[in-house]
């Protein structure tokens, strides 16, 4: 049998960073993934950002943004040559991904006296559920919801707030963290979906760029370093996605 090499990191390089730069797309409205300033970001994403950039010898410029659709753009601009999103069949079209290597979930929070009790009753006539306008839980609930209606905005809960919605939306810890603070608002038990946050670069890459990043990040999965940098950042470890099928 014949081996066939792998390519050459500076092939890897020149494909998916052919201005000889790394440029990434950071979400900084997603605080699991992302914390600090675009100054000094740090999480989950940026780690994953240099290691990669690390291994094929590249400098990294990190652009950050306040939401994932922000960063979606930036990609689908050609603005950055990496991104972490959450996988959806609307980004899949510009988007070739990874397996995820974390794993949130996306729950509802509702006035603590309404009536509202399961995940199932939230799909109903008459709901209105504030969400994070262009990301994965606006994806999948626009796509998927039958009587409920949407209402988007730049921060879910803020929406679900200010305009008084009977639901709001959003990724579990930080939810958490404002119905602590909000005493007036609970959460339903259980989660809408899964939200599996992957790294991505745009389609045309060649497949052998594709298979790069998904082998990184099935081995950075494997070897403790995503448990680490989510241990460094306050993050849940839990959070750390199973290996790819």
């Amino acid at each position: 049998m014949t081996h066939t090499p792998s390519p050459a990191p500076a092939a890897l390089a020149a494909d998916l960073a052919p201005t000889g730069t790394l440029r990434a797309s950071v979400n900084l409205g997603n605080p699991v993934l992302a914390q600090g300033t675009p100054e000094a970001p740090s999480g989950i994403t940026v780690d994953l950002a240099r290691e990669i950039g690390a291994r094929l010898g590249l400098p990294v410029e990190l652009f950050c943004f306040d939401a994932a659709r922000k960063s979606f753009d930036a990609m689908a601009d050609g603005r950055a040559d990496l991104c972490f999103l959450a996988v959806d069949p609307a980004r899949e079209t510009e988007v070739a991904f990874t397996a995820p290597y974390v794993v949130i979930e996306g729950v509802y929070a509702v006035p603590r006296d309404s009536g509202l009790t399961t995940v199932e009753d939230v799909d109903a006539p008459g709901v209105r559920i504030g969400v994070k306008q262009g990301s994965a839980y606006d994806l999948f609930l626009s796509r998927s919801l039958t009587r409920a209606t949407v209402v988007r905005g730049a921060e879910g809960v803020d929406t679900f707030r200010a305009e008084g919605l009977e639901v709001g939306a959003g990724i579990r810890q930080p939810m958490a963290s404002y119905v602590q603070e909000h005493p007036e608002v609970r959460l339903i038990e259980g989660r809408f979906m899964e939200i599996r946050q992957a790294v991505g670069t745009t389609v045309d890459r060649a497949p052998e760029t594709v298979a790069f990043l998904r082998s990184t990040v099935e081995e950075l999965k494997a070897n403790g370093f995503v448990t680490d940098s989510l241990r460094r950042a306050g993050q849940d470890t839990g959070l750390l996605a199973p290996p790819a099928a």
